[in-house]
């Protein structure tokens, strides 16, 4: 399991204009990813489908459920860097809770 901060906004696929925050965003979240994905100890299945169960706890109500997933990315990134594999075989699920301080995501990997 690998609990990390919520995604920002920026992190979406439509960052209106701010490329160069999201690109610092993405390259952040995707070394958190990694780093934390390591210290887990995270184990690779040698073929297959690999089973991602998203738990998603923002800071409010106000937030577009839909863009969530979008946010992602970068995060699935440093998951499969840290256990060398493409992330074309995560099967992701995705599941939204109520809001939380601080806000966060909790990611169970297989």
């Amino acid at each position: 399991m690998i609990e990390m901060p919520f995604p920002p906004a920026t992190l979406s696929g439509h960052a209106n204009g701010h490329w160069r925050t999201k690109a610092n965003e993405t390259k952040k979240f995707r070394q958190l990813a990694r780093a934390l994905t390591t210290a887990a100890g995270v184990k690779t299945p040698v073929a297959g489908d690999i089973l991602i169960a998203v738990h998603f706890y923002p800071p409010n109500r106000l937030s577009d459920r839909v863009n969530f997933p979008v946010r992602m990315k970068p995060i699935f990134d440093g998951i499969a860097d840290a256990m060398a594999v493409n992330d074309r075989r995560f099967l992701p699920s995705f599941h939204f809770h109520d809001p939380e301080i601080p806000p966060r995501i909790v990611v169970e990997v297989g």
